[in-house]
């Protein structure tokens, strides 16, 4: 394939929130700039009204379209009619390149690409876990299933995709090393989003921002606050700011707790809406690959604690004094008392700016990807592996 070729790039994934759904944004969005044609296909049942002002904003940048079609979490009956559905709009596509992002959406680009090529149909199908099916436990039968579904998968995939190394190990140890062609390819942020955010004159202390769900942590976020403050001795504020399946949970335990007065919930918003609005992010994940808000946050300014969780230690430093225990209150509670009471923390603690603005751009990460797609639509003798 020539170089001045331009691609048709189709990204499937399940739930458009999050950072999956930042990811591929920041693809298209690229992508787009250099002159491909570029599409999505998600779930239709998932995000609110932070989610469609994004599709808003990404739908200019869509020449193949947006889809969306009822995706469930689990895998269910209601799986085959949607599958059909999206083989026939892919079909009418004729995509150069099938993106999978997530277990669900790998599945189905893998499944339907393959049924392309079958149709005589070249398309060059890829799959970035993005954790996902990589968060099971092997040791249970569950777990047994998603890894042996996941090795399976391979014959039909023409290359894996890691958004760090520590999700490439994980593959590696859970499934088995690639037998396929793999990239890491870091996630990253666009040029602007490196100036600095300033808090606002009446800025909480702490700001978690997510998916409320306990795999990323607010439980735990909301336990430290409260023993931070009784390590500090006095009252602090902070924000929750996301939705999802336990919000009423969460609010329930924030009463409990007898913290709602200094503990406030919000709807989700642009991330860095939510920085102007804390000094300090708190990243609680109980699993992760390489989580958005870290390296955004980072970007613009705001000193990060986080669980020492996947790739988190990639992007903050393996030895970093702001990684806690993952699920640990006590410890995340330790690190957000001395981060308050010590003045040099932040200086002391952070990334170097030039370090980090080097290592995680969304032009390097875009770049990345698109010399990938090239290899693999490109004629056999000149085609790489890793």
């Amino acid at each position: 394939m020539e170089q001045s070729r331009s691609l048709r790039i189709l990204h499937c994934f399940r739930s458009p929130v999050g950072g999956i759904f930042r990811h591929v944004r920041d693809l298209v969005e690229e992508h787009h700039a250099a002159g491909h044609a570029v599409g999505i296909l998600c779930d239709s049942s998932t995000g609110g009204a932070h989610e469609e002002r994004m599709f808003d904003a990404v739908k200019p940048h869509l020449a193949l379209g947006l889809t969306r079609i009822p995706m469930r979490r689990a895998i269910s009956p209601s799986d085959i009619p949607a599958l059909y559905r999206a083989y026939r709009h892919i079909r009418s596509l004729q995509p150069d390149i099938l993106h999978g992002h997530g277990a669900k959406g790998g599945a189905m680009a893998r499944l339907i690409g393959s049924a392309l090529k079958l149709n005589q149909l070249p398309v060059t199908r890829l799959y970035s876990p993005h954790g996902g099916s990589l968060h099971f436990d092997p040791g249970q039968l569950s777990g047994k299933i998603v890894t042996r579904l996941e090795r399976l998968q391979e014959h039909f995939t023409d290359a894996l995709v890691f958004v760090c190394d520590y999700e490439r190990r994980t593959y590696q140890d859970k499934i088995g090393a690639p037998r396929v062609p793999f990239r890491v390819i870091l996630n990253g942020v666009r040029d602007c989003e490196f100036e600095p955010v300033a808090p606002e004159t009446d800025a909480a202390d702490f700001l978690y921002i997510g998916m409320l769900r306990d795999l990323k942590g607010p439980d735990v976020f909301i336990d430290a606050f409260a023993r931070t403050e009784r390590l500090i001795g006095r009252p602090l504020s902070g924000l929750v700011v996301g939705d999802g399946p336990d919000h009423d949970r969460y609010m329930t335990l924030i009463a409990e707790r007898g913290l709602s007065r200094r503990l406030r919930m919000l709807p989700a918003m642009p991330a860095r809406e939510a920085f102007a609005m804390a000094h300090l992010v708190v990243v609680p994940s109980r699993a992760e690959a390489m989580p958005y808000v870290v390296i955004e946050a980072l970007a613009a300014g705001k000193p990060v604690i986080a669980s020492r969780v996947g790739g988190i230690p990639e992007i903050l430093g393996s030895g970093s004094e702001a990684l806690a225990v993952p699920g640990d209150p006590a410890d995340l509670s330790r690190i957000m008392a001395d981060a308050m009471s010590n003045g040099a923390w932040r200086d002391r603690v952070m990334p170097r700016p030039e370090a980090f603005r080097s290592a995680f751009s969304t032009s390097a990460m875009a770049s990345q990807m698109l010399r990938l797609y090239r290899e693999l639509a490109a004629p056999p003798s000149s085609t790489t592996t890793s």
